[in-house]
């Protein structure tokens, strides 16, 4: 690299950064010695369940807008183009699904770990695969998140990488295990708001300096920057219309839908209304967020054209070259490159201390209370915050892995896909086939996660074994991967501008766009399971507890006759107010229906005045499994 990369922080740069961090740590502090002093896990875990929806939303927006989307964005659009911004079609039934199915299942059953949902509705051993298969996504996912903005910073402007990685680690770890989810949430507001601003900064300015946005829109169009919409429907193409558009929704679903850090802050809201208007707070300021992401990448082609840092050789991957880009733009502004380094770091702030935060929930809730059952609440709030510490420290170890993952956007949302997507398909087969068991949803999510590595694996291997050729327009540097893999995976992103053969069979499906993995790795649990579940006895609906289906095959049935839905789905709706199911109680009281629904009819009838005959018929009628599910979700409460 030439002596322009090294543009250095100065003094105002470097107070802005600490600002931030001590910023972070004070609002830690502030929760960790007023109110209750997260002397209790609901308050450590939930907030005590009492945020508003704006700070969820905002927290909602902030947790996965990390530097992941700051870095990875922009570079997208400049090197690809604007298709890129069709992802936000996702965002509609993304947010909207989980608004109205998911969080009221979640939010009525009073949980405290998304998964504990999987052992009301199947057994303890599917809850503790879908909390082992979450605790790898989120670990391998925060050495990403941790890393990549670390590197960018450190090749940009020689900031050691090291420090800015320990200095994110340490304050998170510091401000999550002292102030719990309601610092967490907190902080994140505050780091939603300087994510805005350092991105607008650098919009504004980059913008100004090209000539105005009308000069940035004229460039961007003569450089073919302004993708059009591209319908093509073949899933090995990486971004086109129905990738991005149906192929994100299963990927939002993963994300808002069935994740865990997102689940407790929905469950952290006061009232079931607030956490589904938190949803819809959310799908405008993502739409912001993305088209923010969309205009820095056309103000720095503007700046560059086709003649990009990368290709001068001043940054060695896409990924450091927004950074580049800023370091470049506000180099006679002291103070602002400060200002959007905060911005960055504050994406990745916020994202590993949720991360931090679900990882000591899930542990603490599915594999240590479980089997201490007599754990007191001071020890079991002790625990947690030692959770959130330890994990802060494994988090720390796996950012040097991070860097052989590539391109941090595709590296990002390929990990979601590959784990993301069977526990999503984990999900929705439990709360939407009410004939799924235990052991097709066991099955099921071992034949998603095997299908996903099979399909990342085989990505990887058939990669190495045969590189394809570059076309000759396509810049051999310009390759969004660090390392010795830069070869091998700069195929994949551009399949679609290759004139090789179509793959076909096997290769067909090593060659699917990443954004593809979460809908064929859940699609792949629903379809294992279901069949598994019909071949070894399928579940009936009096046997399930109350509150675990939603009747979404019902609705979509309605033509069928009644005897029939009665079979083939669950026709009892979801209680309209939250309920507490103890899961030992509940199988008590499942053990015991008959002999409880009789007792229940006898009451009925002496209130109503009957003679014994009548008592005795009512007793005698069998009753239909709906209401039996009604009386069984009585009885247990």
């Amino acid at each position: 690299m030439g002596d322009v990369v090294q543009m250095h922080f100065t003094t105002p740069d470097y107070v802005i950064f600490a600002l931030l961090l001590v910023a972070s740590t004070c609002i830690g502090l502030f929760y960790a010695l007023s109110g209750g002093r997260q002397r209790t896990t609901q308050e450590f875990l939930l907030a005590d369940r009492s945020m508003t929806c704006l700070p969820v939303s905002l927290s909602l927006l902030a947790t996965f807008q990390s530097a992941v989307a700051i870095l990875g964005a922009p570079s997208e659009i400049y090197t690809y183009g604007t298709q890129y911004w069709f992802l936000g079609v996702s965002y509609f039934l993304g947010l909207l699904i989980p608004a109205h199915i998911f969080i009221p299942v979640f939010y009525r059953l009073r949980l405290t770990s998304a998964y504990e949902y999987l052992e009301l509705r199947f057994n303890k051993t599917v809850r503790i695969m879908g909390t082992v298969t979450f605790i790898f996504q989120m670990v391998i996912y925060m050495g990403v998140v941790l890393y990549a903005p670390a590197l960018a910073l450190n090749a940009v402007t020689g900031f050691d990488l090291w420090g800015a990685v320990l200095a994110m680690g340490l304050v998170c770890t510091l401000y999550t295990t002292l102030g719990g989810l309601k610092a967490v949430i907190w902080t994140d507001v505050f780091q939603t708001v300087v994510m805005f601003a350092g991105q607008l900064a650098v919009i504004v300015v980059g913008a100004h300096q090209a000539g105005g946005i009308g000069e940035v829109w004229r460039k961007a169009v003569n450089g073919s920057r302004i993708a059009s919409l591209d319908l093509n429907p073949d899933p090995t193409e990486r971004h086109t219309f129905w990738t991005l558009g149906v192929g994100g929704v299963f990927l939002m679903l993963a994300l808002y839908g069935v994740n865990q850090a997102q689940v407790q802050r929905y469950l952290s809201s006061r009232t079931e209304k607030e956490a589904i208007m938190s949803c819809y707070v959310v799908f405008p300021c993502q739409q912001v967020v993305l088209c923010l992401g969309c205009l820095m990448g056309l103000v720095m082609f503007a700046r560059y054209g086709e003649d990009s840092p990368l290709d001068k050789g001043y940054v060695k991957t896409n990924d450091q070259m927004v950074l580049y880009f800023v370091m470049d733009v506000f180099r006679d502004l002291p103070g602002l490159p400060g200002l959007f380094v905060a911005c960055l770091f504050s994406g990745a702030l916020s994202t590993i201390s949720s991360a931090f935060n679900s990882l000591a929930t899930v542990t603490m809730e599915d594999l240590i209370k479980p089997y201490c059952p007599a754990m007191t609440e001071a020890k079991a709030t002790l625990l947690s915050k030692g959770l959130a510490l330890a994990y802060g420290l494994v988090c720390l170890a796996m950012a040097y892995i991070a860097s052989l993952m590539g391109s941090v956007l595709q590296a990002a949302f390929s990990i979601f896909g590959m784990v993301g997507g069977p526990l999503l398909g984990l999900f929705c087969l439990g709360m939407f086939f009410p004939w799924a068991n235990s052991i097709g949803a066991m099955v099921g999510l071992v034949a998603g996660l095997v299908m996903a590595f099979w399909i990342g694996i085989g990505n990887f291997v058939s990669r190495m074994a045969v590189p394809a050729p570059l076309p000759p327009f396509i810049n051999a540097t310009a390759v969004p991967f660090p390392g010795n893999m830069s070869t091998v995976v700069m195929t994949t992103l551009i399949d679609s501008i290759t004139s090789k053969p179509k793959p076909r069979g096997v290769q067909a499906l090593y060659n699917l766009s990443y954004l593809w993995y979460s809908a064929h790795n859940s699609t792949t649990v629903v379809i294992v399971g279901l069949i598994v579940s019909l071949l070894t006895g399928p579940s009936k609906e009096k046997d399930l507890t109350p509150g675990t289906v939603y009747p979404v095959l019902c609705h979509l049935l309605f033509f069928l006759p009644e005897r029939y839905k009665e079979k083939l789905c669950c026709v009892t709706p979801l209680p309209n107010k939250p309920i507490a199911i103890d899961t030992q109680l509940y199988r008590t009281a499942q053990k015991e229906s008959n002999c409880l629904a009789q007792t229940e009819e006898e009451e009925e009838a002496k209130k109503r005045g009957k003679d014994e005959r009548e008592e005795d018929e009512v007793r005698a009628t069998p009753q239909p499994s709906c209401q039996l599910a009604h009386t069984v979700q009585e009885t247990a409460l």
